[in-house]
């Protein structure tokens, strides 16, 4: 097991650069687990066979025989009985010892996805050999249990690992990027540089396939800080409260003149940098906030109509946004059901959604968070945050 992590970590160091920083640290860590997790042996008992064939058998070490010269083997006729135990899992796993184990071993045969079990006798007692071969058998069940145990906290630690080594690296390539830049000389392009990276093939093992990712090279990008995303959100909340609070000064209220309601107190944080309705890339945004050049909060507003509404938000929001737009919102204003009905409905929209690539935990009771992949690059990842707010007819 040590000698698999050790592998993994070469791998780590030598996955291409400019793909490595391309792709994101969750997709890494996912694509590398996946990879080097090892995978428990399961027998299939229902499809045990037994077999048998003539054999001679040493019965040197008989005493309840007689034997002129023990000090040799003595054969004499007998049958081999064989269990052909196939098994799914990783053979490599037969042939290691546990950390837990004892003196005397089951020992057997590996053939692809089979297990040959086999005594050998001299008589033809069949209830003493079935439990010879019974006794086999549990005995190497208890072995794999034993060995299924060390590898479910060797799995459990490898993405950690993984993990721990990925944000090392791209530490390491970050500072790399600007000590270069510092050096005020063009970069050097590698003319033997790949602009593709095949994976080694990987024995018994469907092997996963590298997170798609740019071979170009990586241009750093300035993010959102994700406190900065949470006080804009908290802000939203604070105002939908109060909407929330006086039902009849905004009843019948549309989408637009909801918005409104948002901007006014966002401009009071954000110094007049939101806007609402503001071009975006290919349409109109509904709640924009920018810092200078780049959007640093993208949001659409829309009354809940039903499952396809919100999936066409989101569609919205992905065509609007541009690879700068990482932080996103969609405020969710809900009239006309239950709000327990339309919450319950909401992470199965999500999770359906075509560019949806994983849940995020969010402490709310009326929001969800989502990851997704961008609309022209699947690696680039798109924060979304789905708020939900009761409004009167």
């Amino acid at each position: 097991m040590e000698a698999t992590k050790a592998k993994m970590l070469q791998e780590i160091e030598a996955y291409p650069a400019n793909q490595f920083l391309n792709t994101s640290i969750d997709d890494l860590v996912a694509y590398f687990t996946t990879k080097f997790e090892i995978t428990a042996v399961r027998i299939i008992e229902d499809q045990i066979t037994v077999d048998q064939q003539e054999t001679k058998v040493d019965v040197s070490r008989d005493s309840w025989r007689f034997i002129p010269d023990r000090e040799r083997p003595f054969y004499i006729p007998g049958t081999l009985i064989t269990l052909y135990v196939p098994f799914e899992g990783d053979p490599d796993v037969l042939i290691c010892k546990p950390s837990t184990f004892t003196f005397n071993p089951p020992h057997g045969r590996i053939h692809g996805s089979t297990l040959e079990l086999s005594i050998s006798c001299t008589d033809h007692d069949a209830q003493s050999v079935k439990a010879e071969l019974n006794h086999l058998l549990e005995s190497v069940k208890e072995y794999l249990a034993w060995a299924t145990r060390d590898l479910t906290s060797f799995n459990a630690t490898l993405k950690d690992v993984a993990r721990q080594r990925i944000e090392a690296r791209r530490q390491k390539l970050f500072k790399d990027h600007g000590l270069v830049a510092n050096l005020g000389f063009p970069l050097r392009k590698r003319p033997d540089a790949p602009t593709t990276y095949v994976v080694p093939e990987v024995r018994r093992k469907v092997i996963p396939k590298p997170p798609p990712a740019s071979a170009t090279a990586y241009v750093p990008e300035s993010a959102i800080e994700m406190a900065e995303y949470e006080n804009i959100l908290s802000i939203i909340q604070r105002t939908a409260t109060m909407l929330e609070r006086s039902p009849q000064a905004f009843r019948g209220m549309d989408e637009e003149n909801l918005r409104d309601q948002f901007l006014v107190p966002l401009n009071s944080h954000y110094e007049g940098q939101t806007t609402g309705e503001t071009f975006n890339f290919s349409g109109k945004t509904d709640i924009l906030i920018r810092d200078g050049d780049r959007s640093v909060f993208i949001a659409e507003c829309k009354i809940w109509r039903g499952p396809r509404s919100l999936s066409n938000a989101i569609d919205q929001l992905l065509a609007y946004a541009t690879w700068r737009d990482t932080k996103t919102a969609i405020l969710v204003f809900n009239r006309n059901r239950k709000l327990t009905e339309v919450l319950e409905r909401i992470p199965d929209i999500l999770k359906s959604h075509s560019s949806f690539k994983r849940m995020m935990n969010f402490p709310s009771q009326t929001g969800f968070r989502c990851v997704l992949a961008q609309k022209d690059d699947p690696n680039r990842e798109i924060i979304l945050t789905v708020l939900v707010f009761e409004v009167p007819r």
